[in-house]
């Protein structure tokens, strides 16, 4: 895992794929993110697509959380506003544009309960500067959830995420299964 390497960025069209309700009888995010995310909290995701997560994130943290949702791609974003619209979130969900080099969220140091990088990874050109800005915004004690493809990501690829993670403030507490995912919960150290 080179540091900013390029990377290929999941297409447009894949985000419809990614937000089938199909999609949860293997990867149930209530189930997947019930023991971590609770009513109030404030709540980072990182490439969140079409909001496969965001909606049950939403609705995880009640309209006195937040959910704020980083995405390189505008398109993805804009679909995702519709559906948060359609289901009565929007106003629990922000929207951010971010880029290549960084997420773009200085302003919200120590203000994170959770982050969320679902399937993220892997596409970072500089995975270390982005644990460092997932570490910057956590609350002491905050955690994250980690999740790569088995199909992208082999396991001593995500051992290697796993231990960049480490090096920038976020260590590794435990392992969780997903369906078809390497994944583990890390916490600000």
């Amino acid at each position: 895992m080179a540091n900013d390497r390029h990377h290929q960025v999941c297409p447009v069209w894949v985000g419809y794929l990614l937000a089938s309700p199909i999609r949860a009888f293997f990867q149930n995010p209530q189930r997947i993110l019930a023991p971590y995310v609770t009513l109030g909290m404030s709540v980072l995701e990182v490439g969140p697509a079409m909001g496969f997560f965001t909606l049950p994130l939403a609705k995880l943290v009640g309209p006195s959380g937040r959910v704020i949702c980083v995405e390189i791609q505008e398109q993805m974003l804009r679909a995702l506003v519709r559906r948060a619209r359609r289901a009565n979130l929007a106003d629990r969900i922000e929207t951010r544009v971010c880029d290549p080099e960084s997420l773009r969220v200085g302003d919200l140091a120590l203000q994170m309960d959770f982050v969320l990088a679902f399937a993220v990874i892997h596409e970072v050109g500089n995975p270390a500067r982005l644990f460092k800005e997932v570490q910057s915004v956590l609350k002491p004690r905050g955690q994250v959830l980690v999740a790569e493809p088995k199909g992208h990501v082999s396991g001593p690829d995500f051992r290697e995420t796993l231990a960049v993670a480490a090096q920038n403030g976020l260590a590794k507490i435990d392992s969780l299964r997903i369906w078809r995912s390497h994944a583990a919960i890390l916490e600000r150290v």
